[in-house]
């Protein structure tokens, strides 16, 4: 392939990706009701539909109390988080313990663990835990740069080794950017041997699809579990919060990614079957 080419298409792919970020941030909960407050706003100002902007705002406040609301996002993001039971020590040998990719900043006037965020500090210690399960397993730590001067799996790694993990038991993944890629390059050197995977709660079942169409089986490691219904104040369970809005937030960004999957799993397997029978629809003529 040329080189001209080669530079297009990874440009495209590129753009596609920040495209598909960019679209996620705005159909979050908090954007999408700050944006429809905003337009009925705009209808009470400049326009004479102000009963039609009135509805629309108390539409945007109303669910934004709902979803920042305990008993609504415990009940719908704890079904996701408990498909699968934490990880347990079992007979026999792991080989590779893999800690998927989360967030971080880069700044030399904090520890790292405080570059790290909260959910991938979460998800390495609960790497490091199963790993020392096993002796002679292997990390496998995978995030790209983002934007920032070190990857993500390299920053994991700082910690990592902070924490008294052994530079030569930890394989990093620099260049992964989703979960797709994350499985399809440890799938490269993975191949048979066992694998752990460790992942936020909510997000296992979709890690799960991408590393089982990779050619991959796994045991989840699930982690970083948001939903409670153990919550015997008042004060904290009735009352408006950021973190439960946070919990609402994860749901629909864990239900939109599952769709898109689907989504792009069924056109792949059309594009296939329409490929297969391409040759057989030509012969026919």
């Amino acid at each position: 392939m040329p080189f001209y080419i080669q530079v297009v298409f990874f440009r495209t792919i590129l753009f596609m990706f920040e495209l598909k970020k960019i679209i996620s941030s705005l159909l979050m909960p908090l954007p999408a009701m700050l944006i429809l407050g905003f337009v009925g706003l705009i209808l009470i100002m400049f326009t004479a539909k102000r009963k039609t902007g009135c509805m629309i705002v108390l539409l945007s406040l109303t669910t934004l109390f709902l979803i920042s609301f305990q008993p609504f996002a415990t009940r719908v993001l704890m079904p996701l988080e408990r498909q699968y039971s934490a990880f347990l020590p079992s007979e026999g040998a792991i080989d590779y313990v893999m800690v998927l990719g989360s967030g971080h900043v880069v700044d030399d006037q904090i520890p790292p663990t405080s570059e790290l965020s909260r959910t991938a500090l979460m998800r390495l210690s609960e790497g490091i835990r199963v790993m020392r399960m096993y002796p002679g397993s292997k990390l496998i730590l995978s995030g790209y740069s983002g934007g920032s001067e070190f990857s993500h799996a390299r920053m994991l790694a700082t910690v990592a080794l902070a924490l008294g993990v052994s530079k030569s038991d930890i394989i990093l993944l620099e260049t992964a950017k989703d979960t797709w890629e994350e499985a399809r390059q440890a799938a490269a050197f993975v191949q048979q041997r066992k694998l752990v995977l460790v992942t936020s709660a909510s997000h296992m079942q979709r890690a799960l699809n991408e590393f089982y169409s990779a050619g991959l089986a796994p045991i989840p490691a699930p982690t970083n579990y948001l939903a409670q219904n153990n919550i015997a104040q008042a004060w904290e369970k009735y009352t408006p919060r950021a973190r439960y809005l946070e919990q609402t937030e994860r749901y629909w960004y864990e239900t939109l990614g599952l769709l898109w999957q689907n989504l792009r799993d069924w056109a792949s397997g059309y594009e296939e079957t329409a490929l297969e029978n391409a040759p057989q629809q030509e012969s026919n003529l």
